[in-house]
């Protein structure tokens, strides 16, 4: 804020902005004038004032009170108590932008030492130099990858890089509320909108406002929704259900799905507007099993923050354990990773995990290699069939729906394989 407070008065009649103009400008502000909401919502798109004082009573201005005026005075007043509300509003200007700054230099100080997202891998490292790259701007962000290979920890590193550092970070699971709900979580409702809107609510795009605004799973999100988010994007505004007024919406949204969009756009479950909107800067995640030499690095980390969290010294790892871990396709990629640790921790008494303390699926007996040092004598063609179903239900981590897919055979003829194998094949 400037030395000299700058102050917009906006009302319909002209004489009534002439006297308060002569007035503010006499005790030291600097005052600009408007006739009409539509005249002041006009002003506030340039230069925004420090302050505004506006009369209520004309078409939009009433959304000010709605969204907490600083302080609500009726006619006729005096020019005294005028002028110390002024007064008193320029001081609390001023001190939240003072403590603003001062945020924003402790963030600062904070973020010279941000600790990255772990991994090595050469392409994690990409993901982690592309979100450094988009991180300054503005820029709708989709990132897409397998559920659990840490998408909102991606998100949340953009963030704390952003400008918006000092806003909130918002998180909302698209998938997890039936559709009417993630509305109204969303755009926020008016009383008597639904049965059980007792009062106004308060969406999440408006409660995000200078933040940061993280949709996970955004491919779940009903035709009708996506078409409301659309509108946010495009407008930047948004409509509580119910409502009739829009609400300004200041927020960079980052967007993440676990789908693949473009087939889903192909089979009419997701709008091509709104997947190019967000897709601006797309951000692939890629999986544990493409990341090996990231798995050691993770599970020292996690070790350590379970150790923390339970106020003891970290466990270790016995050779046969780690030889898992490495071993492991983790179909549940990180998450899996982190929760077969903790798993194992709770489990093993002494301070070493060993293989026992592991879930049974990382240590389960493993199909016979199709070459080995000693092949079989001629093996047969059931022997050949088994492995190669073996290989192939592995690679897909154990989804027998995909892995039928790869083969090119009907589900139930895969079922019954395994059922004629007795179990050979690990499922």
């Amino acid at each position: 804020m400037s030395q000299q407070p700058s102050i917009l008065v906006v009302d319909d009649e002209m004489g009534i902005l002439d006297v308060l103009r002569i007035l503010l400008k006499g005790e030291g502000f600097d005052v600009s004038t408007a006739q009409g909401g539509k005249a002041g919502l006009e002003a506030l798109k340039g230069n925004p004032p420090d302050i505004v004082l506006t009369d209520i009573k004309m078409p939009g201005a009433i959304q000010a009170v709605n969204q907490g005026a600083f302080y609500y005075i009726q006619k006729p007043f005096s020019n005294d108590d005028l002028v110390a509300i002024c007064r008193r509003a320029a001081e609390q200007r001023l001190l939240k932008a003072e403590n603003k700054q001062l945020k924003q230099e402790i963030r600062r100080r904070e973020r010279s030492g941000l600790v990255k997202p772990l991994g090595k891998a050469r392409a994690f490292q990409d993901v982690l130099k592309l979100a450094e790259q988009v991180a300054p701007t503005e820029s709708t962000v989709l990132i897409q990858g397998e559920s659990g290979t840490g998408k909102e920890v991606i998100a949340r590193y953009i963030h704390e890089l952003s400008a918006r550092a000092d806003g909130g970070f918002f998180s909302l699971n698209c998938g997890a509320l039936p559709e009417s709900l993630l509305e109204s979580e969303l755009f926020g409702h008016v009383k008597g909108s639904f049965t059980g809107a007792v009062r106004d609510k308060q969406g999440l795009f408006a409660a995000a406002r200078g933040g940061t605004f993280f949709l996970d799973e955004i491919g779940e999100m009903s035709p009708a929704t996506q078409v409301k988010l659309l509108r946010v994007l495009q407008e930047r505004e948004a409509i509580p259900v119910g409502g009739t007024e829009a609400i300004p919406v200041d927020v960079r949204v980052v967007a993440a799905t676990n789908r693949d969009l473009e087939e889903d756009i192909k089979r009419g479950r997701f709008r091509t507007d709104l997947y190019y909107r967000l897709n601006v800067i797309a951000i692939h995640l890629p999986p544990l099993r493409e990341r090996r030499d990231d798995i050691q690095i993770l599970w020292e980390e996690f070790l350590s923050r379970i150790a923390k969290e339970r106020d003891e010294q970290p466990k270790a790892l016995a050779e046969e354990a780690k030889g898992a871990l490495l071993a492991y396709d983790w179909p549940g990629n990180v998450r899996e990773l982190e929760n077969a640790l903790e798993r194992a921790v709770v489990l093993s008494k002494s301070t070493t995990i060993d293989l026992a303390a592991l879930p049974d699926k990382l240590t389960e007996r493993r199909a016979e290699p199709l070459v080995a040092e000693r092949p079989h004598v001629n093996p047969t063609l059931d022997v050949i069939e088994r492995a190669y179903i073996t290989w192939v239900l592995q690679s897909e981590g154990g989804n027998k729906t995909r892995a039928a897919e790869v083969l090119g055979i009907d589900p139930s003829t895969l079922y019954r394989k395994l059922t004629r194998y007795e179990g050979d094949v690990p499922g």
